[in-house]
C-alpha cells in the first residue's frame, strides 16, 4: 500500500533530537567564543556544517516520491477474545541507502496504548515485518486507524513522516482459539496434556451395536450365550455409547456475569467455556443448543449435531452483553418446560456469591432438576482466596481475613445446598473454567448420567 501524499513541507519533515543537542553544542560554542574569542570562527564552521548535513539529509530523504516506501498491514479479518492475536506489518523501503524506521499503528481505542512504537534498520532496498501482539478482552468492532512511518537515514538529523492510509475493522469473536485448540489436541489424541481426562466407563451403555467374537481381554459379562451355542464359539455383544443427547449451556446474562477477572467479565468466561463445550458435544454425537436469559427475555437456540451448529453458536454468542438487572430464573424454568420435551443435560452459567442469592433462585432449579439433568457451574472468587492465604499484620488485615474466609465458606455451602435437592454442581476458578467444563461433561458422559 502506498503512502497519502502530504504537499505541505512541515506535514512530512519532523527534526530529531540529536539535531538539538547538535544545535545545542553550537550555541555553546558561542556562549564560550564571548570569553574566548577564537572559538567564534569554530563555532561559526560547526554551524555552517550543520546547516550543510541538514539540508543533504533533507535531501536524501524527501525529494523522493511517496511510493518510495511501502507497508501493508496483515492480521486476521476477526480475533479471538481473550487470546493473543498476530499483528503484521510489513515494510518496503526503495531508498538506495539503509534507513532507520519507526512505527506507529494507530491501534483501536479499547486497548488504550499510548505508548506504541515499533523500530527497526532496513537495509537498502530491503524489507522488514514488524510483529506484533493484541490480546482484546470484550467482543466488538475493533477499528484501526493509519500507519504511521518515519524514516530516517544514517545522518539522523531529520524524519521523513509517511502516513499510510489502511483503515481496518476487525470482529472481536469469543475465544475460537481455544476452540481450535481442543480440536487440534483431540485429533491428535493429546487431550490428556491440557488437563482432559479420559474416564472409565462404569458398566454400559444400553444402546447395541453388534455382536462379534470374543478377544482376549473382552468383558466376559457381555458374552451372548445364545450367539455363542449357534455359531459354536464364544460370541460377545458390542455395546457404543449413547449419542444424540441433547446438552445445553444456559447462560446468565445478570449483573452477577459482570464482575471482571484478569481483565475478563466472568460472561465472557462463560461465553469461551461455552463455545469449547458445545464443539466436544458435537464430536461426540450429541446435540448441542444454547439458551441465554435476562430479566425479562430468553433466547433458545435449538439444540443440533449438525457441524454448522457449532458456527450458528459462535454467532450468537458473539453478540451476548450483561445487563445490570437480575435475570429472572422462573421465566427460564417456564421456557424451558415448553420447549424442551426430552430429557437434556443443562449446563448453567451463573454466579452466586452467597446463600440468599441461591435461595431466591432455587425452587426454579429444583422445578428443572425434576425433568433434566442441570449441572450449575459458578465461579471461585481467586481474589478472596489470595486473601485467606495471605499472612496479617494487623487488626484490619484481621477483619479482611475473615470476611474473605465467609464468602469462601458461603461457596462451598452453596455447592452443599445443591447436593441436597439432586442438583449438581461445579464451582470453578474462571481461567480454568473451559477445562473444568470439558472434564465434567466427559464424566457425565462415561457415568451415562445422559
Amino acid at each position: 500500500m502506498s503512502a497519502t501524499v502530504k504537499n505541505n513541507l512541515f506535514q512530512i519533515l519532523f527534526f530529531t533530537n540529536r539535531l538539538y543537542f547538535l544545535l545545542g553544542g553550537n550555541i555553546l560554542l558561542f556562549i564560550i567564543s564571548f570569553f574566548i574569542p577564537r572559538i567564534f570562527n569554530i563555532a561559526v564552521i560547526a554551524f555552517i556544517v550543520l546547516v550543510g548535513v541538514v539540508l543533504l539529509d533533507m535531501i536524501l530523504l524527501i525529494l523522493r516520491p511517496a511510493t518510495i516506501v511501502s507497508m501493508e498491514r496483515k492480521t486476521s479479518n476477526r480475533f479471538s477474545n481473550g487470546d493473543d492475536n498476530e499483528v503484521l506489518l510489513d515494510f518496503q523501503s526503495r531508498y538506495p541507502f539503509p534507513v532507520f524506521v519507526s512505527v506507529i499503528d494507530e491501534l483501536p481505542l479499547q486497548f488504550q496504548k499510548r505508548d506504541f512504537l515499533l523500530k527497526a534498520k532496513v537495509s537498502a532496498g530491503g524489507s522488514h515485518s514488524f510483529r506484533y501482539v493484541l490480546r482484546p478482552l470484550e467482543r466488538g468492532l475493533y477499528n484501526f486507524g493509519y500507519s504511521n512511518v518515519f524514516v530516517k537515514s544514517a545522518l539522523g538529523i531529520v524524519s521523513r513522516r509517511f502516513i499510510f492510509d489502511n483503515e481496518q475493522t476487525i470482529s472481536v469473536y469469543p475465544s475460537y482459539h481455544q476452540l481450535r485448540h481442543y480440536a487440534l489436541y483431540s485429533y491428535m489424541n493429546r487431550l490428556n496434556e491440557l488437563g482432559v481426562h479420559k474416564r472409565r466407563v462404569i458398566g454400559h451403555s444400553m444402546e447395541f451395536d453388534h455382536i462379534k467374537p470374543y478377544t482376549k481381554g473382552d468383558d466376559v459379562r457381555m458374552l451372548n450365550w445364545k450367539a455363542t451355542a449357534r455359531s459354536g464359539n464364544l460370541m460377545i455383544n458390542n455395546y457404543v455409547e449413547e449419542r444424540s443427547q441433547q446438552v445445553y449451556s444456559i447462560i446468565d446474562k445478570g449483573r452477577n456475569m459482570k464482575m471482571p477477572f484478569n481483565g475478563l467479565s466472568l460472561l465472557d468466561y462463560a461465553i469461551n467455556a461455552s463455545l469449547v463445550f458445545s464443539n466436544v458435544a458435537v464430536d461426540k454425537g450429541d446435540k448441542a443448543g444454547l439458551v441465554t436469559f435476562t430479566e425479562n427475555k430468553v433466547e433458545v437456540l435449538p439444540a443440533s449435531n449438525k457441524k454448522v451448529q457449532v458456527n450458528k453458536i459462535l454467532e450468537t454468542l458473539y453478540a451476548q452483553e450483561t445487563l445490570w438487572q437480575e435475570s429472572d430464573y422462573e421465566a427460564l424454568s417456564v421456557q424451558l418446560r415448553s420447549s424442551l420435551s426430552t430429557r437434556s443435560l443443562l449446563m448453567i452459567y451463573t454466579n452466586f456469591e452467597s446463600m440468599s442469592s441461591l435461595h431466591r433462585q432455587l425452587p426454579f432449579l429444583r422445578r428443572l432438576a425434576r425433568y433434566h439433568l442441570v449441572l450449575v457451574v459458578f465461579f471461585e472468587n481467586t481474589e478472596l482466596k489470595r486473601v485467606t492465604e495471605q499472612t496479617v499484620q494487623d487488626v484490619e488485615g484481621i477483619y479482611k481475613q475473615t470476611i474473605a474466609q465467609k464468602f469462601a465458606y458461603d461457596k462451598k455451602l452453596i455447592v452443599k445446598e445443591l447436593a441436597k435437592y439432586g442438583i449438581m454442581s461445579l464451582l470453578s476458578p474462571p481461567e480454568q473454567l473451559t477445562l473444568n467444563v470439558v472434564n465434567k461433561y466427559l464424566e457425565l458422559k462415561s457415568r451415562m448420567l445422559i
